[in-house]
Order: structure tokens, then C-alpha cells, then sequence
């Protein structure tokens, strides 16, 4: 556990601490102030009410923003160039089209998860929704069924996907600041990430979708035949698309394989996250860019326009990983921890807690996981834990940060516009979706807890 910078009076603290989680809720919700300014506000009010000195906080502040970006920053802005040139190929589209074929339109259900599980590992969610969705839509034509019947699946794919599995950006971020080996949150969040597809996307789908039946949005555009037959091999988009999860397992397990120790260094080269993505990203760019067509200039395009919506994300993640570094600095584990322990609740469950907690309040997903586990990392103790119980707290503050998505996340109102669908049914269908989600992690996080 990090040293406390500065020993806060532990009441004081609390009722800043308290005070500055309102006033955040305020400011977002009510005044509708960007995140950004929202967290640097809420960080200076939570120091300053704590009584930290202003060279302390200032140097607080600071520190929060490099350690907070240390280990993320080059995996986000890598899997942004990769999930960039994969939409523009059509490979996430190639995917999905070549699963629904091999599975039918009576499983297509199933089909569009597995593409979402997959495609969610490599692209920030919004960009799989957009990607991804007009498949959905057009199988909804076919069959007549409810657009719920098959755009649950795919969303809850992509949800599960960011949330427990590596390289993804959420998974990635929590397990950095918990320092868990991403070998291990793969072995963990893999099986996780399944359950997690079969109860909140395959079955809450039948269940929701045979009950609410919401009809195409007005304007839909479909795939054209033409744009299939051009789209790349499945085989070649797959394999891309597994090359990072392959490269850093294998790094993981030559700790564990005895007689290879001329190749250990090699592979634990090649396994080190941000070098797995560079690999991918530069495979991507020659399998799905300059053999489909693309030439140098139209591939730096793409990767640029890729490129843009990452800042905020960097600058909200970094937001969140200062209060972190606040409420750390000033002692606030100290407090916690003890009390906590005290509560005899285990430590998973503490962690769902907090992320569920922020989750509901903020909206924000990728702030919960920063803070909760932030909050998690400077409890006594956890630096100790085994990195399986570690990477099982990883997914239960990850689900916590998934679950009771509604009115103040941006996430429930992308969902509601492009199907074009009520608050009441987006209610129903995607909260009631990410709240599952956000169960299952917690339950198979306890579960793995007590092997660990």
C-alpha cells in the first residue's frame, strides 16, 4: 500500500470525502458540467476540505494524472488504432456474418454475442454498437421478431467484452491499477466473460425479447451484397483479432513451462501488452488495410480519425485516477480499510459495492472502475492478495461498474436513439441487461475468491 502523503483527520476527511462525491453528482447531473471539470473540481474540493496543504495537493494532483495514465495511455490509443482500421475493413462485419451464417438465423442470437464478446476486446463499445448493430437490424427484418431479440446479444457481447477481457481498455485499466498480470485476467475474465454473454445477452434476450416488441427504426441502412463480397477473410480477421490475447498468454505461461529459457525473454517480449498490440495494429494494417485495397495516406486517415475520441476518454480516466490519488494521499484507506475488515464482508463484495455505488451515481462506468479500485488498491492487504483473487476483485469492480446503467450514463441513451425506443424500454431491456451482467461478475468473483 502507498504511504499516505498527508494524514487527514480521519471525520474531516469522511465529511470531505462525502461533501466532494456530491458535489461531483451535482455538477454532472444537475449542471451538466463535462466529467472532466467535474473530477479536477471534486478532487480539489476533497483535498482541500481534508485539510491537505495546496503544494501537496498541487504535487497530488499531478502524480494522479502520470500514474493514473502510466499504464494505459498506449494500450487505449494502440486499440484504438486497431479497432479503427477494423471497422473501416468491414472485418468486425465479416465476423459477425460469417458466425450468423455458420450458426442460422434461429441461433443468430448466439452468433452476434460471440462477435460482440470478441469484437469488445479490441473496440472501445460505442464503436462495436455503431459497427455492429445494422446486422442486428437486418435479421430483425428477416425473421419479423422484436429488435431486442437480437440486439441484446450483441450488446451485452460487447459489454462483457470491455468489462472482463483483456486487451479492452476497461479490463486493462483496473487490472493496472491492481497490478494483475493480464495473463491471468485473460485465464479469469474469459470464463467470466461467457457466463456473463449466456445470461445477460442469450437468455434475458428470449425473455425480453419475446415480451417487448419493438419494431426497426425509421431509418436503417442495410448491408449491401456488394460490400460482403468484398469484405475480408474470416480466418485472416480472427486471427488478427486474437493476436494480442495469444502473445500476452503465452508470456504469461512461459513463467510456468520448464525448458525454454532461450525463448522466455523472447516471449515475454512479445507479450508485454502494449508490444502485442503494436504487433496486431501493424498486422491489421497490412492484412485488413493494404490488402484489401487501402494505400499509406487513406490508412493514416483512418487511424487518425480512430484516434480522436480517446483524448476524453484519457482525460475522464485520469479525472478519476486523481481522486483516487487524493483520497489515497490523504489516508483515506487507512480508514476504510479497517472498517471494512471490521464489516467481515468479503473483499469482492466491498469492491462491487463501491463500483455499483459510483456507477449508479456518476453514470460513468470508466470512472467507477478508476475510483473503486483506486479505493481497493490502498487498502491494507491487497497488495498481498493471490493475483487469481486479484484478478477476481478485477471482476467484480468491473461488473459493479456495468450493473444500473440508466438516465445519467451515455451508454443508455446511444442505446435508446438507435433503436429508437422509450426510456421505460430501455429500462427493461438494456439496465435490467447491464445489471445482470454486472451479478454474474460478482457472483463468479466470489466464487473464484474462495479458490483463489
Amino acid at each position: 500500500m502507498t504511504e499516505a502523503a498527508f494524514a487527514a483527520e480521519p471525520s474531516r476527511l469522511l465529511i470531505a470525502a462525502a461533501a466532494g462525491i456530491v458535489l461531483l453528482l451535482l455538477l454532472i447531473i444537475k449542471f451538466k458540467l463535462h466529467p472532466v471539470l467535474s473530477l479536477l473540481i471534486s478532487a480539489m474540493v476533497i483535498g482541500l476540505g481534508a485539510g491537505m496543504p495546496v503544494p501537496t495537493l498541487v504535487s497530488t494532483v499531478e502524480k494522479g494524472a502520470g500514474e493514473t495514465l502510466q499504464g494505459i495511455v498506449l494500450l487505449i490509443g494502440l486499440g484504438s488504432l486497431f479497432g479503427g482500421i477494423l471497422e473501416v475493413s468491414g472485418g468486425a462485419q465479416c465476423v459477425a456474418q460469417t458466425l450468423v451464417n455458420k450458426f442460422g438465423e434461429k441461433k443468430a442470437g448466439i452468433a452476434l454475442g460471440i462477435t460482440g464478446l470478441v469484437v469488445g476486446t479490441t473496440v472501445f463499445f460505442e464503436a462495436g454498437v455503431v459497427i455492429l448493430i445494422p446486422l442486428a437490424f437486418g435479421l430483425a427484418r428477416k425473421t419479423k421478431k422484436s429488435t431486442l431479440y437480437y440486439v441484446i446479444p450483441l450488446l451485452a457481447g460487447l459489454a462483457t467484452g470491455f468489462a472482463f477481457i483483456p486487451p479492452s481498455a476497461g479490463s486493462v485499466l483496473v487490472a493496472n491499477m491492481l497490478n494483475v498480470d493480464l495473463g491471468v485476467m485473460i485465464a479469469v475474465g474469459v470464463p467470466v466473460g461467457i457466463l456473463a454473454l449466456i445470461f445477460a445477452g442469450i437468455l434475458w434476450s428470449k425473455f425480453i425479447g419475446s415480451r417487448i416488441n419493438t419494431g426497426l427504426p425509421l431509418n436503417i441502412q442495410e448491408v449491401r451484397e456488394e460490400e460482403e463480397a468484398n469484405l475480408p477473410a474470416f480466418s485472416t480477421v480472427l486471427c488478427i483479432i486474437l493476436v494480442p490475447l495469444v502473445l500476452i498468454l503465452c508470456s504469461t505461461l512461459s513463467a510456468y513451462i520448464p525448458g525454454i529459457d532461450a525463448v522466455r525473454p523472447v516471449l515475454e517480449f512479445l507479450g508485454t501488452p502494449f508490444v502485442a498490440l503494436v504487433i496486431a495494429v501493424l498486422a491489421a494494417m497490412y492484412f485488413l488495410g493494404k490488402r484489401q485495397g487501402y494505400d499509406g495516406e487513406q490508412l493514416k486517415k483512418i487511424m487518425d480519425r480512430s484516434l480522436r475520441p480517446t483524448g476524453q476518454i484519457l482525460l475522464v480516466i485520469t479525472g478519476g485516477g486523481i481522486i483516487r490519488w487524493v483520497l489515497q494521499d490523504c489516508g483515506m484507506g487507512d480508514i476504510i480499510g479497517p472498517a471494512l475488515e471490521k464489516s467481515g464482508l468479503p473483499l469482492v463484495l466491498v469492491a462491487f459495492l463501491i463500483a455499483a455505488l459510483i456507477r449508479a451515481s456518476v453514470g460513468a462506468a470508466v470512472v467507477a472502475m478508476t475510483m473503486a479500485a483506486g479505493i481497493m488498491a490502498a487498502m491494507p492487504g491487497v497488495a498481498g492478495l493471490s493475483p487469481v483473487y486479484l484478478a477476481a476483485m478485477v471482476c467484480a469492480i468491473n461488473g459493479g461498474a456495468t450493473a444500473f446503467s440508466h438516465v445519467n450514463d451515455s451508454g443508455f441513451w446511444l442505446v435508446s436513439s438507435l433503436l429508437e425506443i422509450d426510456e421505460k424500454t430501455t429500462l427493461k431491456s438494456w439496465t435490467m441487461m447491464e445489471t445482470i451482467i454486472g451479478f454474474t461478475g460478482l457472483i463468479c468473483a466470489i466464487v473464484i475468491s474462495l479458490f483463489a
